[in-house]
């Protein structure tokens, strides 16, 4: 039985809060600016007349009150216990006639918080994703940068299944990680999804107050017709405000999780988005292990590197990483690149800029007899 697994860092499958969308730079400060008011103001223990005023105007002028998928508010304000005197404010009036009055007298007094509104999908952008994971067609899809499961269900249904017309995952599954940001990994499967284990509460062996995954590494056991397989997702440190020894620590630790889960099964890989080339410190540790890459693989013929222009080793981030028995049963090895809107790259007719790439990560797959 041939199987395709295969690993994408999405970049593009979150929501993006409403106000970043807006193209005048004036405007977009403009509500940064009065939401960070308004934040301070809610924060007070105790509102005067004054500050209630303040609130009511800046709920009103961003109809902060109002859930309108249709049309999210740049700026919302969610009570979490809106009941008889236990909110932060009652209206009167509707649309452009409602009036707010504020009925909290401090802090203390109600539930809540306020929170940038944001949009649904980019559907263009959204769409072109969508085409990079219709045309991989993978059976087993690890996917990097996913702001939470339902976002990965929407994803699933309406834009592969809808815009696209192609046939649903049966499984999408993802546990919210450690990036504040809501960037995390998740997984596709036409197989069933049997178990997950999380190591998000592993601490950095440097520094035990600190939890040691930016994101996450999930365990996601998969049943097959014989052997289950284990997937470990990654999306180790980002080279961004570089850390290579926090990285080096998150990778010697995948290492310790692969060996243990190889005591369950034979059919373990490693998947994901390293943030390091393969000569690096943090990919030889893996490798350590006995796990081979695939792009280095005879049935591998594409281009070397996984990000932006891929022409080097240097620009590869995401690998598949095959434990010893599932190597022999490698049949293909292949890199959809079309998604990235960079030099020499061939994209999509839909891909006409970076503003309407899928991403700038190219997806990996292979085909695994099992």
């Amino acid at each position: 039985m041939s199987i395709r697994i295969a690993t994408f860092n999405m970049e593009n499958l979150f929501r993006r809060p409403t106000a970043f969308r807006i193209e005048d730079p004036a405007k977009r400060e403009e509500i940064l600016d009065d939401f960070a008011t308004l934040v301070a103001l809610l924060d007070l223990p105790v509102y005067t007349d004054d500050d209630k005023k303040k609130i009511a105007g800046l709920v009103e002028k961003h109809r902060a009150y109002d859930i309108d998928p249709k049309d999210p508010p740049p700026i919302y304000v969610n009570q979490s216990r809106p009941g008889k005197d236990s909110g932060l404010f009652r209206t009167t009036g509707t649309g452009k006639n409602t009036r707010v009055e504020v009925t909290a007298k401090g802090r203390a007094a109600w539930a809540g918080w306020a929170e940038l509104g944001q949009d649904d999908f980019e559907l263009n952008v959204v769409r072109n994703t969508g085409r990079v994971v219709s045309e991989v067609d993978a059976d087993i899809l690890l996917t990097v940068e996913v702001e939470d499961r339902l976002t990965l269900e929407r994803f699933n249904t309406q834009v592969l299944a809808g815009a696209l017309g192609r046939r649903p995952y049966p499984y999408a599954l993802l546990i919210d990680g450690n990036d504040p940001r809501g960037i995390d990994i998740g997984i596709l499967s036409r197989y069933p999804v049997t178990s997950v284990r999380t190591h998000l509460f592993d601490t950095d062996p440097e520094r035990p107050d600190l939890r040691l995954f930016s994101r996450d590494c999930p365990e996601f056991e998969v049943r097959l017709d014989g052997t289950p397989l284990v997937v470990l997702g990654n999306h180790l440190k980002s080279k961004f405000q570089d850390n290579p020894g926090l990285r080096l620590a998150q990778a010697k630790r995948v290492a310790e999780i692969y060996r243990a889960a190889l005591e369950r099964t034979p059919h373990v890989i490693v998947a994901g988005d390293l943030n390091d080339d393969p000569d690096s410190d943090s990919a030889t540790a893996l490798r350590d292990t006995g796990l081979r890459d695939v792009m280095s693989h005879r049935a591998y013929r594409g281009l070397p590197g996984t990000h932006g222009e891929c022409r080097s080793e240097r620009d590869k981030l995401d690998y598949l990483l095959l434990s010893p028995e599932l190597w022999p049963e490698v049949q293909h090895v292949g890199l959809e690149t079309r998604g990235i809107f960079a030099k020499d790259i061939k994209s999509f007719d839909t891909v006409t800029s970076k503003g309407t790439a899928a991403s700038d990560h190219a997806a990996l797959y292979v085909d695994v007899d099992l």
